[in-house]
């Protein structure tokens, strides 16, 4: 909830894939403060948004596009379409439910342009995890690399791509940013640790992070998807710590829990490389390195832009919703088979 992602790109829903120019888009104070609030309550988080706040969200990345289209100048005659991802507030594909917060119709008469939504809902009601959809991006921006890779994205949760010649395999590893993230806005009143500046300065509890190890979620054979929330009850083991070996524990128990993710990889990646928000943290990044003895770059090296990657991939899955191509398959989300899915809105 730091932002709204605005990418605009030239794809045929492929491995053409162009990417032309980005930008970024807020939530006002109120409507992020509103946000949180729900997520924070377990008996909102279910239930289906109330009109005014779908309105809300949806208005706030209209207006991140409109931002783009005028510092670009561009008019709705420019673009084909645009893939809205919307704000999630509840993802609990064990009961079948997937909740993003978004009005499709709202935003393609607004823009004047078909909007495509609800990339989620299909892959979860047949019984996949709905989650994480970008592998196929990863796989398309990847080419014909055959050597076995890792991508990592590391937002409010961790999910991993694994690449090689034959398999593409992907699932959450475990919490990304948010454990931490929430924890420096309590304690600190602060959106997040900048460079894990708080936890350089603390002493990570070991014992801890081998409690928080032992939960049932990274005993799960992947595929397997996380809500954000799901390790939130963690809280109250941090109320006997600092506030700096509060968030170098959180920070120690993202990096452990993503390299327990090797487990379940068929071969040894021989290069890991991260994007989302957790990249720019300079401690999480060296410790990773540390724990996982492999080099592990910030997908910078590849020559993607880590900050754009997520928004690029759902304008790429755009596309592909409208040439009805898959979004999901059996080793990324765990559904079924081979799975379509998305909702197209015009103006």
């Amino acid at each position: 909830m730091d932002g709204i992602d605005v990418a605009l790109i030239e794809t045929d829903g492929g491995n053409l894939i162009t990417c032309r120019t980005v930008d970024a888009g807020e939530y006002e104070p109120e409507l992020r403060k509103t946000l949180l609030a729900r997520l924070a309550d377990p008996a909102l988080a279910s239930l289906q948004p109330q009109k005014e706040l779908v309105a809300a969200v949806t208005d706030a990345h209209i207006l991140a596009v409109e931002s783009m289209m005028k510092q670009n100048q561009l008019s709705s005659s420019d673009i084909d379409l645009v893939g809205f991802h919307g704000q999630t507030i509840f993802h609990a594909p064990d009961r079948r439910i997937t909740i993003q917060i978004f009005d499709g119709q709202r935003a393609a008469f607004r823009l004047g342009m078909p909007v495509v939504s609800d990339f989620r809902t299909a892959d979860v009601l047949a019984g996949g995890q709905g989650a994480p959809l970008a592998p196929l991006y990863h796989r398309a921006k990847l080419g014909g690399s055959a050597e076995p890779v890792a991508i990592v994205n590391i937002g409010g949760v961790s999910n991993i791509t694994y690449c090689d010649n034959e398999t593409i395999l992907a699932f959450d590893a475990g919490p990304g940013s948010a454990l931490i993230d929430d924890f420096m806005r309590k304690r600190r009143g602060l959106a997040f640790d900048k460079d894990g500046l708080l936890a350089r300065s603390g002493m990570s509890d070991a014992t801890l992070i081998q409690k928080w190890l032992a939960h049932p979620y990274f005993k799960i054979t992947p595929p397997k998807s996380l809500d954000r929330n799901q390790f939130h009850e963690i809280s109250s083991d941090l109320d006997v710590l600092s506030d700096s070996d509060g968030a170098a524990t959180l920070l120690d128990f993202t990096v452990k829990s993503i390299a327990s993710s090797r487990d379940y990889l068929p071969h040894k990646p021989y290069r890991w490389f991260i994007c989302g928000g957790g990249r720019h943290n300079r401690l999480l990044m060296e410790h990773l390195q540390q724990e996982l003895g492999t080099p592990v770059d910030p997908v910078e090296a590849l020559g993607w832009n880590g900050d754009m990657l997520e928004a690029e991939c759902f304008a790429w899955l755009a596309v592909r919703v409208v040439k009805d191509l898959v979004l999901s398959l059996p080793t990324t989300t765990g559904v079924p088979v081979p799975m379509t899915g998305g909702r197209i809105d015009y103006p």
